[in-house]
């Protein structure tokens, strides 16, 4: 037998052992968790915290915040949120678009991007008119406020 295939059947039997042992120590932190009266607690970084592409907070929180608008698309993989044109009842010569992005998988405040578009009634058409930057900065606030609450919710429990 070549020294070669000697030290790949040693290699391969140390691989084997340091994988037993990881399999051992991971079952004995398990029993040793469920020995307790209480769960055991874990905050998981937010970015750990998703089976979709992108956060999962800020994703639940998008939707929440433009729920009352009509969705035209929605791509959790992508992290887009696009609205149809929504307008408000109280004022039907003003209609309203909103486009979240979720730019990471982390819960942080550079991960989102909101923009919106508005258009008012003219000469029987629409036309566009300006967005004040207010609008989209509390859009964003909000969206923020309900994924970090998401969070807190989570580990409540």
């Amino acid at each position: 037998m070549s020294k070669l295939s000697v030290l790949a059947q040693t290699g391969a039997a140390r691989g084997r052992r340091v994988a037993a042992c990881a399999l051992l120590g991971l079952a004995a932190i398990g029993l040793s968790a469920c020995a307790g009266k209480s769960k055991p607690r874990a905050d998981l970084a937010a970015s750990q915290v998703t089976t979709i592409g992108v956060n999962s907070y800020l994703w639940r929180a998008s939707l929440d915040a433009l729920s009352f608008m009509p969705l035209l698309q929605a791509d959790s993989s992508g992290g887009v949120v696009i609205t149809d044109w929504y307008a408000n009842p109280s004022n039907p010569g003003e209609r309203m678009k909103v486009t979240v992005s979720i730019l990471d998988r982390d819960l942080r405040a550079d991960a989102l991007r909101v923009a919106a578009s508005r258009q008012v009634a003219q000469g029987g058409g629409w036309v566009d008119a300006p967005v004040q930057a207010a609008t989209v900065q509390k859009l964003e606030e909000i969206i923020l406020t309900r994924a970090r609450d998401l969070r807190r919710s989570a580990f409540k429990d």
